[in-house]
């Protein structure tokens, strides 16, 4: 069986792609559909990086997000950015991050850097 694959250009080549990844998912590796299904997968993913991007999330929103991931206090992102009266001035975004302070969230929190930067 021959694959039919071809750049997806259009809404309907894309709509058309996902029907037919959801036809052959199950698909053995090494196979036609099994290569047709790994070779669709990367023609959508570019598809939607192009026309779904993803934007970035607001870099208070990612501290707040990772906090709750980590089980953080307040005091413990003190310790993290230095100052404890700092911690409310910037989650309430009256005080912006510093270089100093983005460094230290990427390296221990591993928050994003091009995260972090982003204007608020």
């Amino acid at each position: 069986m021959k694959m039919n694959i071809k750049p997806i250009k259009t809404e309907q080549d894309y709509r058309d792609a996902l029907k037919r990844l959801e036809i052959i998912f199950d698909a053995t590796p090494n196979t036609i559909e099994g290569d047709e299904f790994e070779i669709l997968s990367v023609l959508i993913d570019n598809y939607e990086k192009i026309y779904f991007p993803i934007d970035l999330p607001d870099p208070i929103e990612a501290i707040k997000f990772r906090m709750e991931q980590l089980n953080f206090s307040n005091n413990d992102l003190a310790k993290v950015i230095g100052l404890k009266s700092r911690v409310s001035e910037i989650l309430n975004k009256k005080r912006k991050l510093s270089i100093n302070m983005i460094r230290k969230l990427h390296d221990i929190m591993n928050i994003p850097t091009d995260v972090l930067v982003q204007e608020y």
